[in-house]
C-alpha cells in the first residue's frame, strides 16, 4: 500500500504519480477509449459472483489490501491530465494484474446503480464474514492477557447497510478489538457497507456467528463481561439498566447492540449482565424517543473507550 491517495493528490504528484499518469494515458489511448465509432462499448456483464465497489476510499483500500479477488478497475475518463489519484490507482492495479478500463461518468453510474462513485468503481469478489473458528482467541487467565482491556462489539440483526457501515467505521476508529455479527437476519458486507464505512471493512475483520446466544454464554463463562444496550429502560426485569456514563471498564467486555427497530432480542438480553442506556438531554416526544443505531453505537463505544488505560501501553 502507498498510503491515502487523497492526501497525495492535495500535495501534488511525485515520481510515482507521473509514472501512473503515463500508464493511465496509455490505457486511455487504447481502442476501447477511442472517440466516435472507434470506441468499443463497455461490457457490463460482470464476473460470476462479483460485486461493484464504488468510491475512492473503498476501492483504494480494497485494491491495496488485496483481501478480495479483484477483476476490473473502472476509472472516469478525462480529456485533460486527469486527477493525480487516478495514476496511483493505475499503478496499484498494474502491480496486481487488474485490468484498468477508462469509462464515462454515465457508465460508472450504471455500474454502481447511481450511487456516489467519485469517479471510480472496482469489480471484486464479495467479502464474507470471517469464521470465529479461524480467529485467535485471547486466553484471559494467562498472565498479562488477564488484565488487558479488551473490547469486542457484537451486532445482532443489523439490517441497514448504511448503519452497519457507520458502526464499523466508528468501531475501527475507536479501537474496538473485534466485531462479531449474527449471520442470520443481518446485512452482509456489501459495497454499500464498505462505502458507508469509508473502506474500514477492507482493513478490519468482521466475524460471523450462527449461534449468538451460545457465543455470548461461552464468553461469559470465560470471564468476559457481556453488556447489552437498551433505548427504553425497564424492558427487562431481571437485567439491571445503568447509564453508559456509570459503566466501569475493569475487565474484558463485550458490548451487544441490537437492530434498528426492535433492539436486542429477549434471548440476547438475558445473556447480558447489565444493559447500558444513553440518557437523553431533554424530555422526549413519544415519536422521537431513540437514537439511530450507528449514532448510539458511537456514543456508547466512545464512553467506554475513553476509559482505556494509557500507562504501560
Amino acid at each position: 500500500a502507498r498510503g491515502d491517495p487523497g492526501q497525495r493528490e492535495e500535495s501534488g504528484a511525485g515520481r510515482g504519480s507521473r509514472t501512473g499518469q503515463e500508464l493511465l494515458r496509455a490505457q486511455q489511448d487504447s481502442p476501447r477509449a477511442g472517440k466516435g465509432s472507434q470506441r468499443k462499448p463497455l461490457s457490463l456483464e460482470r464476473t460470476k459472483g462479483s460485486e461493484i465497489l464504488f468510491g475512492i476510499a473503498p476501492c483504494w483500500l480494497a485494491l491495496t489490501q488485496a483481501r478480495r479477488a479483484l477483476f476490473r478497475l473502472f476509472l472516469k475518463r478525462s480529456r485533460g491530465p486527469g486527477r493525480p489519484v487516478w495514476g496511483e490507482f493505475a499503478l496499484q492495479a498494474a502491480a496486481r494484474g487488474v485490468p484498468v478500463l477508462p469509462v464515462t461518468g454515465r457508465e460508472l453510474d450504471v455500474l454502481c446503480r447511481g450511487r456516489p462513485h467519485q469517479g471510480v468503481c472496482l469489480e471484486a469478489a464479495p467479502l464474507p464474514f470471517k469464521s470465529l473458528r479461524d480467529a485467535e482467541e485471547p486466553h484471559l487467565g494467562d498472565g498479562e492477557s488477564g488484565s488487558r482491556q479488551l473490547l469486542w462489539l457484537v451486532l445482532e440483526h443489523i439490517q441497514d447497510p448504511m448503519n452497519l457501515g457507520a458502526v464499523l467505521r466508528s468501531a475501527y476508529f475507536l479501537g474496538v478489538d473485534r466485531v462479531v455479527a449474527s449471520c442470520r437476519n443481518s446485512c452482509p458486507l456489501t459495497p454499500i457497507v464498505s462505502k458507508a464505512s469509508a473502506g474500514a471493512v477492507e482493513v478490519f475483520d468482521v466475524y460471523g456467528t450462527d449461534d449468538l446466544q451460545g457465543f455470548l454464554k461461552a464468553k461469559s463463562a470465560e470471564g468476559w463481561e457481556v453488556v447489552g444496550t437498551v433505548s427504553r429502560p425497564g424492558d427487562v426485569e431481571d437485567v439491571p439498566v445503568i447509564s453508559c456514563s456509570e459503566f466501569r471498564w475493569d475487565k474484558p467486555v463485550i458490548v451487544v447492540i441490537g437492530s434498528e427497530g426492535e433492539g436486542l432480542s429477549l434471548e440476547t438480553q438475558l445473556q447480558c449482565r447489565r444493559l447500558l442506556a444513553i440518557p437523553p438531554g431533554r424530555a422526549l416526544h413519544p415519536g422521537i424517543d431513540s437514537l439511530n443505531v450507528s449514532v448510539a453505537a458511537g456514543i456508547l463505544l466512545h464512553s467506554i473507550c475513553s476509559q482505556k488505560r494509557r500507562h504501560g501501553e
